[in-house]
């Protein structure tokens, strides 16, 4: 997913949203330039920054968006990304938690949070959902 990717279908869709309605999009760390990821990373940031701007201006209508930021995860987009698997190995090396690059629930569940009415007055946040990797020092 990235810049455009969410804002279109964000307005094509917001006719059909009511208020209360939630919008939630995937990301991946774009705070910092990982090494493998090459330019999808800028693309990513873009994403992040699209977000927080569709917050803004859906905000006032009751509509919120909001980000899950997963660990790497094995996935068809992934297998394009060469090098991805670097990335692999450094969360099971550093996420407190542990990190299961096949197991897509932890991340599945956080979209459906998010989707559903437990977060009313969170817009334009970027939940990580990624073991705990993103909190560590080097």
């Amino acid at each position: 997913m990235s810049a455009y990717s969410l804002k279109s279908p964000a307005v094509a869709t917001r006719p059909l949203l009511s208020e209360g309605g939630s919008i939630v999009g995937l990301t991946f760390d774009a705070t910092v330039a990982w090494p493998a990821y090459d330019w999808m990373g800028v693309a990513k940031a873009g994403l992040e920054s699209t977000s927080r701007y569709l917050a803004r201006d859906l905000g006032p209508s009751g509509i919120r968006c909001n980000l899950v930021s997963a660990g790497p995860l094995k996935t068809l987009a992934a297998k394009a990304i060469p090098g991805f698997e670097d990335l692999e190995s450094a969360w099971k090396d550093r996420a407190p938690l542990g990190w299961d690059e096949s197991n897509h629930e932890p991340t599945a569940k956080a979209v459906c949070a998010l989707l559903s009415d437990f977060f009313p007055a969170t817009t334009g946040e970027i939940v990580h959902v990624d073991g705990g990797f993103h909190a560590m020092g080097l």
